[in-house]
């Protein structure tokens, strides 16, 4: 089994990262701030405009270390990859399904029932640890809707069903999602979800979040020697990871969402952390996104059991696992692909 390996967050705006033999090298106004060995990376995931030297591009193309440049409030900017892994005849049957629906369908129809059966599960655990703080009647009306979508999923013909029920699915998850804000909703109220911009924190955290998933997503594929930009579910566009937002779509209840609602709720995060742009859109500051950075690498070093693998394995593997699931059915080894089920 794949080993849970470190993730190197660049959130200092000042910061430029440069390569000294084996180690990265974080010099900050010409003065080194830190100094970090290569061997024990797995990403690195860069907030600042500084960037990069050439020599550490290099270094982690040739030792498959991931590097990924988002913007300092979280849009992607561009992936840095080393060489494509996994046989090629894996990529080609994973081309050759995407372009039949017939084949493209158990796929997709596993990855929505993965995505559904999680959102019901956050729902439902919000029932069972706080039914004396929550809208009871709301929750268990919209899980019960959730329950009957799960029913007619298998049933669906067509890729365009598929995303119907998808979209009714969200539209009833998203429009319970304020009954599960606990705490401070003064500064963290639910409406609909906004993006590009998000209009409000609550947004402005989850695609904070769902950066961080996607991301990692693409990572996971890659390293099974999956094309994550041909999927089954999402249609594909230039530039678009299609398949790591398929499989995102049962990962970001559990993932993303759940994080969100801790983070709110516990208060580790507050109003204050975030600001409003002329144009509408939310950014959260320094502070608050290394206290969400925090909080997502110390989430994915918790241990679950599989439910597929009944193994123990860390939080943090379950998009390799999938992953590696996804690719073995592709590959002829499973008969179907096993969607992750949070229990």
């Amino acid at each position: 089994m794949k080993q849970l390996a470190n993730i190197l967050y660049i959130t200092s705006a000042d910061a430029y990262l440069t390569l000294d033999g084996e180690n990265i090298v974080i010099k900050k106004e010409e003065h080194v701030s830190t100094r970090l060995p290569l061997h024990n990376l797995e990403n690195i995931v860069c907030f600042n405009y500084l960037g990069v030297s050439p020599a550490l591009m290099g270094a982690c193309s040739e030792r498959n270390i991931g590097l990924c440049f988002l913007t300092p409030n979280g849009r992607f900017l561009a992936r840095v990859s080393g060489r494509v892994k996994g046989n090629v005849l894996l990529r080609k049957k994973q081309y050759q399904v995407s372009e039949h629906e017939v084949e493209s369908m158990p796929i997709a129809a596993s990855f929505l029932l993965g995505k559904i059966y999680n959102c019901r599960k956050v729902l439902e655990r919000a029932l069972r640890d706080h039914a004396m703080l929550v809208n009871v009647d709301a929750l268990s009306k919209a899980s019960s809707f959730l329950k009957q979508t799960l029913a007619v999923i298998p049933e669906c013909g067509t890729a365009s069903e598929l995303m119907a029920f998808e979209g009714s699915a969200a539209k009833i998850y998203f429009g319970v999602f304020d009954h599960l804000i606990l705490q401070q909703r003064n500064d963290f109220s639910f409406r609909e979800r906004s993006r590009r911009p998000p209009l409000d924190n609550i947004n402005s955290l989850l695609s904070f979040l769902y950066t961080l998933l996607t991301n990692e997503t693409v990572s996971a594929l890659e390293e099974v020697g999956l094309d994550p930009y041909v999927g089954f579910l999402h249609t594909d566009r230039p530039g678009r990871p299609s398949l790591a937002l398929d499989l995102m779509e049962e990962m970001r209840p559990i993932f993303a969402d759940r994080l969100a609602l801790t983070l709110v709720n516990r208060k580790q995060i507050s109003g204050k952390g975030f600001t409003q742009k002329e144009s509408g859109g939310i950014l959260m500051d320094d502070d608050t996104r290394k206290a969400v950075l925090s909080a997502w690498q110390d989430r994915k070093k918790e241990e679950i059991i599989h439910p597929y693998l009944k193994e123990r394995i860390p939080f943090g593997l379950i998009l390799h696992v999938q992953a590696m699931l996804l690719a073995r059915y592709l590959r002829g080894d499973l008969d179907a692909y096993p969607p992750f089920f949070w229990s």
